[in-house]
Parts: structure tokens; sequence; C-alpha cells
């Protein structure tokens, strides 16, 4: 799984943070994952110290997850000591900072996957989506029906007549891959042809657009669930699909 790099941050005093939302991606100092929308930062102009909200308030532990029920999570600013590479359970990409993990069930999950929402909805529609294990559709990104990445199952996002699917783990990626495409510029719009490049032949071929509608309100909702934020996909999508 890829992640951002950043430039190196003045650490020259202590970081009295204020919440703030991100209008670009960036790399949390915390957990050091993609973040985006709602956080905290320094307020330092030289400095870019920069975290999920989950990240500066933490709970102590979880237990009782929605899909890790026998679990006890601890939350570890650093991984303990000889447990080697680890891996988040939600996202199945590499732990590198702050951390949940549970000793009894060797289960690990980054702070913010370890608070996405089980079930997600835009004010202005009745579609749903919800956070599942199981999964009966191909991912709109990988076009894979698997839910497996490497050892890890991982969790996925999928709307409420179970037709459309997305895995955590590939829209974490999607979205770093157009944060890079675009130079690292502060983008806050996301192509339809990189979210869900198996959808766009198949609309662009059959020319069946009236399904286009509910693939967009699916990807808003996917993105809002996973970044806080539905960005500017609306405008995004519709003039790609125009080219």
């Amino acid at each position: 799984m890829p992640t951002l790099s950043k430039p190196t941050r003045f650490d020259g005093h202590r970081h009295e943070l204020v919440p703030a939302k991100s209008e670009a991606p960036f790399s949390c100092d915390g957990c050091k994952e993609l973040g985006f929308g709602p956080c905290y930062r320094c307020p330092n102009m030289n400095c870019d110290y920069i975290v999920h909200t989950e990240c500066h308030i933490p709970l102590p532990t979880i237990s009782s997850h929605q899909f890790f029920k026998r679990c006890n999570f601890k939350f570890h600013k650093e991984s303990p000591t000889g447990l080697g590479t680890r891996i988040c359970d939600v996202c199945a990409s590499d732990i590198h900072g702050f951390s949940y993990q549970c000793s009894h069930c060797d289960l690990d999950l980054h702070p913010h996957c370890a608070n996405l929402p089980p079930a997600f909805s835009l004010p202005d529609s009745d579609t749903k989506i919800y956070l599942c294990e199981k999964i009966k559709s191909r991912c709109l990104k990988c076009n894979s029906k698997k839910r497996s990445c490497g050892k890890v199952q991982g969790l996925s996002y999928v709307s409420s007549d179970g037709r459309l699917c997305y895995r955590v783990a590939c829209l974490t990626e999607a979205h770093v891959e157009n944060w890079r495409n675009g130079n690292g510029e502060s983008t806050r719009s996301l192509e339809l042809q990189n979210l869900a490049p198996n959808q766009v032949a198949r609309t662009q071929n059959s020319k069946a657009m009236k399904r286009i509608k509910w693939l967009i309100t699916f990807l808003k909702l996917v993105v809002s669930a996973l970044f806080g934020d539905h960005f500017t996909l609306v405008s995004t999508l519709f003039q790609f699909l125009q080219n």
C-alpha cells in the first residue's frame, strides 16, 4: 500500500494542537497514514505537524468492536518490541505509527480505521452503505470478489442492495494515486477513471448512462465514510464522462 511522502517538519517546540480541517491530503504524524478533512494541527506557521482526530484523542482501549467482538484493543504509540511488521486488519496496509493492538487475537488497527462508521448515508440521499466482512460483488477498483489482501482479510464498504463494493484498502490506494498524479497539488477531486476503471469502460461501451448517477452516489458515500468529506466528486465525474 503506497503512503504519502512528507517534508521534514519543524520540531523545535511543543505542539499546541488546535482543531482544523485539511483541504488537501496529509500524512498523519501519529499513525503515518493518509488523512483528509477533520484533524488537529500545530498553529505554528513554521511547523506542519498534523494528526487525525482519532490519533490526537485516542481511547486507551477499544472492546466489543463490531467485527472483532472478542478483542480488547490497547492503544500504542509504538509497536511493542519484538512483534515485527504489523498490518491493519481493516485497510490491510502496514502499521508505521500509532495503532490499536489486541495481543490475545494478534490483530491490529490504525486509529482511524478502528473508528470507521459501520453505516453511512448522505443527507440528500436514501442510499446507504455498510462496512462488511463478506462481499458478493467485485470491488470497483481491483475487480476482485476476494476480500483478502495478502495475509489480512480487510473490510469493504458495500451498497445496501449488495451490487456495489469497495475495499477500504483499494479506496485508500486510489486516493494516494490521485494525489501523486496531481504532483502533490492540493486537489480535492477524484477521477472516476481511477476510482472505478471497469465501470467507466462498461458505461462508455454500452452507453448505459442511467446507472452512472447511482455509481456516483455510492462513491460519494464511500469517500465520505473513509475521509469525512465527499470532495467535489459530482462535477469532476460528470466532466470526465462528457469528454
